[in-house]
């Protein structure tokens, strides 16, 4: 059987996806058998290739990194996939791992480190650095917002005052006053810019632009 490690990488950011697939090559033990520029591709060549590793993005076109992981796992219990991401955002990190990823890769890793994560998690072992844990057990504490929470949410970042909030997800004024107000209490915030600082900061939404 042969000892080399199958992998594949699903990154939309073309220079960020070549330099790791040039790190991995260099390597006698690591081939890339696939690069993919989103989830849906890293689906498909997930089902035909079943490598050792998917590499995935957590934020991609067409299907994000989240719901690859977690439509990969649904039909291959035992896949091994690390998350691969700039964000160091405990929201991030929770949803990765909760859909069922091993490991938790920033971009900025040194290389030697990117090589050691790759070998552990195709060893069997998750790897989870200890900065990530702390943040990860944080994360567990604190009360998740609902579906509903996070789209007012949502529009709060945007700039949006009530009246527009609920035009725009069909409910009424008061309704919107009592998901933000859950919201502060979730959050542990009281007004509308620490909502959206907070929420930043933990990844629970961004400041992207609605039609992208």
């Amino acid at each position: 059987m042969s000892s080399e490690i199958r992998i594949i990488i699903a990154d939309d950011h073309p220079i960020v996806r070549q330099g790791l697939v040039a790190l991995l090559d260099d390597q006698e033990d690591m081939n890339v058998v696939a690069e993919l520029n989103n989830g849906r591709e890293a689906i498909a060549e997930y089902r035909e290739l079943q490598p050792d590793i998917a590499i995935l993005d957590l934020r991609m076109p067409q299907i994000g990194g989240v719901e690859a992981i977690q439509t990969i796992r649904a039909e291959f219990p035992t896949a091994c996939i690390i998350m691969f991401t700039i964000y160091d955002t405990d929201e991030d990190i929770y949803r990765g791992l909760q859909a069922g990823a091993k490991s938790y890769l920033l971009k900025d890793t040194p290389c030697e480190k990117i090589l050691e994560i790759i070998r552990t998690v195709h060893g069997g072992k998750r790897y989870i650095p200890t900065g990530v844990s702390l943040k990860l057990a944080e994360r567990l504490e604190r009360p998740n917002l609902t579906k509903r929470e996070t789209e007012v949410l949502q529009q709060i970042a945007y700039g949006r005052n009530n009246q527009e909030i609920g035009d725009i997800l069909t409910i009424s004024e008061a309704t919107v006053k009592f998901h933000i107000n859950n919201i502060f209490a979730k959050l542990d915030v009281s007004d509308r810019t620490q909502a959206v600082i907070e929420a930043l900061k933990r990844g629970l939404t961004q400041l992207e632009t609605q039609n992208e």
